[in-house]
Formats: structure tokens, C-alpha cells, sequence
């Protein structure tokens, strides 16, 4: 009777595996992971995943008899996330050509281990997890010690020493500029929306796709860029001094600071996005240009609803602006908004619908395997895809998000 194959499966998100004991992922076998997590405990003696990993071990020896068993872990990155995400997951790749078990048990810590499951199940079958809990009979000092570890964390530091420093120096400079403390309310607001939004990391992720290389023709216009934006800062605080000259209300000297600053920063944030559409030409990735093409849209749009909106809020020119300018501008630029998302998913479409994706890997943008595509349904404008337990299924040409040797789509 021919045994069947099971994988014994352990996962370091964040990868504390090479961070105190430098093994790289993936651990394969019983040795491996028995001398990793000797390594790891004796590196960190508190270290939950060196714990899980002897858990699997034991698993792994209870098994042997009756199933034809591999043990292995895989390792994260310490950045957790996506990065984290994408690493797992293309280890778990790497195991299961060596070893392509029919399932696997998953032994798991409790550690954000509901992020992983999807891109376990995506490729093959869970048929238990073992949940390992450490137990502690002080709880009041396993609190303390969490807490304490916690603020060794630069991220935890920064949050609960960083932000009420800031805080308290912002005060200070307020105090002795002599602003009151409205300014500081209002600069903390910001930081609080920013974050609590998420607009920070959707901002820096727009950032990151850029490239700047003294090799790109686009240096000088990110270069050219950057010196829009220093000026326009510089006329915004003129601007801003100006308007506390005339004595006016804290509302309209944020309008005129704004107004003043509106002359050149959109210019700047255009260039950017001209310069990258450059280097996606050049480097032959037509398919992200209409992400760009939007986000140049929705720079105008809002430059155009600021503009109005100081002028309304101002009023020191000609013509009289009035609220129903205002009101009509904003849903004018909602309409276009709308008209141009639509036109850009259509070209979208058009350029994905032309590419070679016959018999490419499908993954999200998490890093989680979806399948093999067999063909593209241009009927209905989707590409036909099979999953890895036979299943077929359609994804919609616009939410591909670029095309390499992978195709990533913002799925789920």
C-alpha cells in the first residue's frame, strides 16, 4: 500500500530565524529543523517558533509510520507584510517541487498565523493546525515582560516615546514663536488622519515605484521636479507670512498659504508622474501607465477644487467665487473623475487583452498563488484560469496589475 505524502509544516513570519540564529528559510527535514531550533532557543531562550518547530518535530516522528512525512519551516522577512508574504509563499513553492505532499498539518504559534493560511491553502490541502500555546503561571510578569519587549521594538518606540516627543517640542516652538497651541492641534490632526488612513503608506508606495538613477533619462525631471516643490514650499510661507501682515483669521490664512503654495506644487507632483511614465517606456511596461494616468487625473482634479476653494474662502479678487461655484466645481470633478477611471480600465483592458498570458502563473498581490492561465475570454473581457486543484475560473483583465514572467492581480 503506497503511503500518503504529508508535509509537516512550521512558518517564521518575521523571520526571526536568520535575525538571531542566520539560517535561511526554507528548513527542510528532521535534522534541519532539530539542530535550527536548538540554534534559535539558544540564541533567544523565549523564542516561541523555536518551541513550535521542536512541536513539529515531534509531529513529524509520530507520523513516520503510518504516512511518507516531510518537516519543513519557512521563513518570512522581518519587515513582515507583503515582503513577508511573497518570501513565505515562494518557499512553500520551492518544498513542494522537492516534496509535493497531497497535504500538510500546520503547526502554528498564534502569531498573525491568519494571514497565512490562505497562501497554505492555495496550494495544498490543510488537514489539521496544531495551535502550540506557551503557558505561563505569572501572568502579571508575562505582561510586564511583553510590554517591555514590545517597547525594545523601533516601531513601538517610535509610537509611544517618538509622537508624545514631537508633541511636546511642537508646543514648545509654538509657545515661543508665540502661535498658541492651534497649530499644534492641527499639525497632530494631520498626523493622526494620515495614519489612521493609511495615506502614508499609499503614498510611500506610489514613491517607491520610482526610480532614481543617474542612468534614467528621467533624472532630470524628477530633478526638476524636486525644485518645483522646494520653490513652491518657499511661496507658500511667504504667503502665509504675508496673510498674518494683514492681520487675517486663522481660516483664510490657511487658504492664502495654500493658494500661494498651489502655484507650483501640482507641477511638481505632474513631473514625477511624467518622469515615471518615462521609465515605464522605456522599460517596456505600457500595462502601469493608466495607473498613472490616473493619478495624474486626480492631481488636476484636485488642484482645480483647492484653487476654487481659496478663492471662495478668500474672495479677494475678480470674479466674485461663491459657495454654488464651489459645490459645482466639486461635483463636476467627480463626474470626470468617474469618466476618466472608466476610459482608463478600458485601455487597461485593451493593452492586457493583447499580451501573451497563455500558460503564465497567476498570483495576487500578497504573494498568494491563484493558478495557471489557459486562455483569455475576450468576449468578456477575462482571462480563464485553472487552479492548482483543476478548477477553472475567470479574472477581469482590469484588476491585472502588471504582466512579467507572473501576472499580479489585485485580488480577494
Amino acid at each position: 500500500m503506497v503511503k500518503k505524502s504529508k508535509l509537516v509544516l512550521c512558518i517564521d513570519r518575521d523571520n526571526d530565524l536568520y535575525e538571531k540564529a542566520k539560517i535561511s528559510g526554507p528548513v527542510i527535514g528532521r535534522e534541519a529543523n532539530f539542530e535550527a531550533a536548538n540554534k534559535l532557543i539558544m540564541a533567544d531562550a523565549s523564542e516561541v517558533d523555536a518551541n513550535a518547530m521542536f512541536r513539529a518535530v515531534k509531529l513529524y516522528d509520530e507520523l513516520l509510520k503510518e504516512y511518507n512525512v516531510q518537516i519543513a519551516t519557512l521563513t518570512g522577512n522581518a519587515k513582515l507584510g507583503i515582503a513577508a508574504d511573497n518570501e513565505v509563499s515562494e518557499q512553500l513553492e520551492r518544498v513542494l517541487a522537492e516534496f509535493p505532499a497531497e497535504s500538510c498539518i500546520f503547526v502554528s504559534d498564534g502569531a498573525s498565523d491568519e494571514q497565512m493560511m490562505p497562501i497554505i491553502r492555495s496550494r495544498l490541502k490543510i488537514d489539521s493546525v496544531d495551535l502550540l500555546v506557551i503557558k505561563q503561571a505569572k501572568e502579571l510578569e508575562k505582561t510586564y515582560v511583553v510590554l517591555l519587549d514590545k517597547l525594545k521594538d523601533p516601531y513601538f518606540a517610535r509610537l509611544f516615546f517618538g509622537v508624545p516627543a514631537i508633541i511636546l517640542l511642537l508646543l514648545a516652538v509654538s509657545r515661543w514663536m508665540e502661535l498658541g497651541w492651534e497649530p499644534v492641534v492641527f499639525i497632530v490632526g494631520l498626523f493622526l488622519l494620515i495614519r489612521g488612513f493609511g495615506i502614508d503608506d499609499k503614498v510611500s508606495g506610489v514613491f517607491s515605484s520610482f526610480k532614481f538613477s543617474i542612468e534614467n533619462i528621467s533624472l532630470s525631471i524628477y530633478l526638476l521636479a524636486f525644485v518645483f516643490f522646494i520653490i513652491s514650499i518657499g511661496i507658500g510661507y511667504q504667503g502665509y507670512e504675508q496673510a498674518r501682515a494683514e492681520r487675517l483669521d486663522l481660516v483664510k490664512t490657511i487658504a492664502a498659504a495654500m493658494r500661494s503654495t498651489l502655484l507650483l506644487l501640482p507641477w511638481s507632483v505632474l513631473l514625477l508622474i511624467i518622469g515615471r511614465t518615462v521609465d515605464l517606456l522605456n522599460d517596456g511596461r505600457k500595462l502601469e501607465i493608466s495607473k498613472f494616468g490616473l493619478y495624474a487625473v486626480s492631481t488636476v482634479l484636485l488642484w482645480l477644487i483647492l484653487s476654487v476653494a481659496t478663492d471662495w474662502v478668500l474672495n479677494t479678487g475678480e470674479p466674485y467665487v461663491s459657495f454654488g461655484d464651489f459645490a459645482f466645481v466639486i461635483v463636476a470633478s467627480v463626474v470626470f473623475a468617474a469618466l476618466s477611471s472608466h476610459v482608463l480600465r478600458l485601455i487597461k483592458i485593451s493593452v492586457v487583452g493583447k499580451m501573451k498570458l497563455e500558460n503564465k502563473e497567476m498570483f495576487t498581490d500578497t504573494g498568494v498563488y491563484m493558478g495557471k492561465v489557459i486562455g483569455v475570454d475576450a468576449k468578456n473581457s477575462a482571462i480563464v484560469v485553472r487552479s492548482p486543484l483543476g478548477q477553472k475560473f475567470n479574472v477581469g483583465l482590469d484588476i491585472v496589475n502588471a504582466v512579467t514572467d507572473r501576472i499580479y492581480v489585485s485580488y480577494g
